[in-house]
């Protein structure tokens, strides 16, 4: 078993932790971290390397363990190692760092960003990944007329993902309506992994 400290460390350090483990073959693997976001984005990696997992605790002591097949006893430190990131080529992709199109006019703004996304809901086939940051997460609330937009898209087969930090930031957790709460690494892998990246805002 592979345990892992990551209380106190920023997005998107406890993804990366065990990330690491997983790289060094860790085939279970308990995550302490210290918020919901860090537990949801843990959960999240887990679960794409084939690992059942579950979380425990609640507040500032969340637990999450998870096991994959063939997995070992005993406890370990969790590995200090640099983490390679994936740059196997899929699709476009998209980062959205505000909530308007230009900033001259916010009303202006507000209706090309709008167009640009229905644009991009449109197009055949759509981008592999859309990831919002800062106010770009705003396109992402259910008061904003984007988020349905962020659905169809969603529904396509786009990963639209949503800065935790920056939710966290803004304190609208509750107010998404399309995406998945994500971090910077795996919001950097994606747009690395992008044949073509676009960047707004």
């Amino acid at each position: 078993m592979i345990l892992i400290d990551a209380r106190g460390k920023p997005c998107p350090q406890p993804v990366m932790m065990a990330k690491a483990a997983v790289d060094q073959g860790a085939l279970e693997i308990e995550v302490h971290v210290d918020n919901d976001i860090s537990a949801q984005n843990v959960l999240r990696f887990l679960g794409s390397q084939g690992f059942t997992s579950y979380r425990s605790g609640a507040a500032t002591d969340i637990v999450v363990s998870g096991h994959r097949e063939g997995g070992s006893t005993g406890s370990q430190r969790a590995p200090e190692v640099p983490i390679p990131v994936s740059r196997s080529p899929e699709g476009i992709g998209v980062l959205f760092l505000g909530r308007t199109l230009g900033q001259e006019s916010p009303e202006l703004g507000e209706a090309l960003i709008k167009a640009f996304l229905g644009t991009l809901a449109a197009s055949s086939p759509p981008p592999a990944t859309v990831a919002l940051m800062n106010g770009g997460i705003f396109l992402a609330l259910e008061e904003s007329s984007t988020s349905e937009v962020l659905r169809e898209m969603e529904s396509r087969g786009c990963r639209v993902l949503v800065c935790g930090t920056c939710v966290t930031h803004f304190g609208v957790a509750d107010r998404l309506a399309a995406g998945t709460l994500s971090n910077m690494f795996e919001i950097t892998d994606a747009m690395l992994r992008a044949r073509k990246t676009l960047v707004l805002g």
